[in-house]
């Protein structure tokens, strides 16, 4: 039921606003989230307890489609892996517990974003004590589809299934008494939704050498002289991890998040009159990938295996980077009796200085005479109209990057490209100076006051599966499963039942 029509309903019902003190619409690691929550009666109203939380809540859907129709349907999974209770808010009460009509009482709060999680957030099994630390990380913000202001939501590139939001959450309660047990009735509450865009570090190179990779890091091509002619030689393009994508804590619109990978090209001829190939275009390709599960993973999420297992779930987008003339690149002619001093051969435009430590391999036809070696440096920007996240693996939800690089060739017969598939990273600066990392177009101008809603329509619980054992006594599926929240974060008195918002 919409806001303002709840309100005629329920006329008597205390008006909640919570304003924030930052107009930043981004925040991360270390930043205060600082604020009032603003309450006016219409009329005399007496409560018990006032609750102000900082919750971060992360929701999966999965599609099980099979012949069998036992096994169909819609799986999903909620977790709330992060709870802060604003204490002392008792100080701020009326007296006698009694709002008086028409006066507005002011609850303030302050929450900082913590570095990670308490380890009690991520207790099923894993394969890797890698995983653990990765899942014991905050997630950021992910997922907006919902705004009520289409024009204000921001594309991050995130599926319908998978979505992890953060919020401001303010409840005023009721104490009664039933069968000689106490519980709380809620009177009034009321929502503010939050972005968090977390600092990360740049992990090492990740290890893609297995044959079940999804990555291409080295590729060979026969090179022929035409169309069922001889063979010219063999070319291989390789290429390494190249340096994360460093999101800036910085406001500015105007930055760009850049980083360079090299391509290195070898051309093993099969005779010493054959020449390199004609280059073509080089175009790059950024594939954003967001897994999404059911159940706990244990392990690192991959394309195969989510294909296979029907609690798992991805969705991928192809954006298109750069394409380029590579056509005059420079090529540098090594002998093998005299590498030393390497011949260079038409001479063009010189894209990076040759060291041997960084010529590919030899092909599986090189015969130990002659070869052409070259570079290529590729920029390799993100692109100004979305909204990324940095690279994260969280219980429920993975986000990874990779990096398409196809080269084209003039005369290299039926298949006339080579494509390599790097992984990338996307990090995240920490916030310096009072800055705080925020997305390429700014919502400064947006209204906050949009961004207020009531929490019945702000989230919604929906069920189709128990809860893995992972996740009982953090998590909820259902309106009725009792709140746990992680020690220290809060502390939940027996005998009451806070309703945890599901996202």
């Amino acid at each position: 039921m919409p806001a303002k029509l709840r309100h005629w309903v329920n006329p008597h019902k205390p008006d909640i606003k919570i304003n924030l003190q930052s107009r930043r619409k981004t925040y991360t690691t270390g930043d205060r989230i600082e604020g009032t929550v603003h309450v006016t009666a219409p009329t005399d109203t007496s409560f018990d307890l006032a609750e102000i939380e900082f919750v971060g809540t992360s929701r999966t859907y999965v599609e099980r489609l099979t012949t069998a129709a036992a096994v169909s349907g819609r799986a999903e999974a909620f977790h709330q892996f992060l709870k802060l209770t604003q204490p002392a808010l008792r100080e701020h009460y009326p007296e006698n517990g009694i709002l008086k009509a028409g006066q507005t009482y002011d609850f303030p709060f302050v929450f900082v974003i913590p570095q990670q999680l308490l380890p009690r957030v991520c207790r099923h099994s894993i394969a890797h004590p890698a995983v653990r630390d990765a899942h014991l990380l905050l997630p950021p913000t992910l997922g907006d589809k919902d705004q009520s202001d289409r024009s204000a939501a921001i594309d991050d590139l995130a599926p319908e299934m998978a979505s992890i939001r953060y919020g401001i959450f303010f409840k005023l309660s009721k104490a009664k008494e039933h069968g000689g047990e106490m519980f709380t009735v809620p009177i009034a509450s009321k929502a503010r939704r939050v972005r968090v865009v977390p600092a990360s570090d740049e992990l090492p190179p990740l290890d893609a050498s297995g044959e079940d990779s999804e990555y291409v890091m080295r590729k060979e091509k026969t090179i022929r002289k035409g169309m069922l002619m001889g063979k010219l030689g063999t070319l291989v393009m390789e290429a390494a991890q190249p340096r994360s994508l460093r999101l800036s804590s910085a406001s500015s619109t105007e930055s760009q998040t850049t980083t360079m990978a090299t391509v290195m090209l070898r051309f093993d001829p099969s005779d010493e009159d054959s020449l390199p190939p004609r280059l073509g275009g080089l175009n790059s390709k950024l594939r954003v990938t967001t897994y999404f599960a059911s159940s706990a993973r244990h392990r690192f999420p991959e394309k195969n295996s989510s294909i296979l297992d029907m609690s798992q779930g991805s969705h991928s987008e192809a954006l298109t980077l750069s394409s380029r003339c590579v056509a005059n690149v420079e090529w540098t002619k090594f002998d093998s009796s005299k590498s030393s001093a390497p011949e260079r051969r038409d001479s063009a435009c010189s894209t990076a200085s040759l060291t041997v430590g960084k010529i590919p391999e030899p092909s599986a036809t090189y015969k130990g005479k002659s070869y052409y070696a070259a570079s290529i440096l590729v920029p390799v920007t993100l692109p100004s109209n979305k909204a990324f996240v940095p690279t994260f693996h969280s219980c429920l939800i993975s986000r990874t990057y990779a990096l398409k690089l196809e080269l084209g060739l003039q005369n290299s017969g039926i298949a006339p490209s080579m494509v390599l598939k790097l992984p990338i990273q996307i990090s995240a600066e920490a916030c310096q100076g009072g800055n705080s990392l925020s997305r390429r177009n700014s919502d400064d101008d947006v209204n906050d006051a949009e961004l207020d809603e009531d929490v019945s329509d702000f989230f919604e619980p929906r069920t189709v599966r128990a809860p893995s054992e992972g996740f009982v006594g953090r998590s909820r599926i259902g309106s009725e499963a009792p709140v746990d929240a992680p020690p220290v974060y809060s502390s939940v008195a027996q005998g009451r039942h806070m309703s945890v918002p599901v996202f």
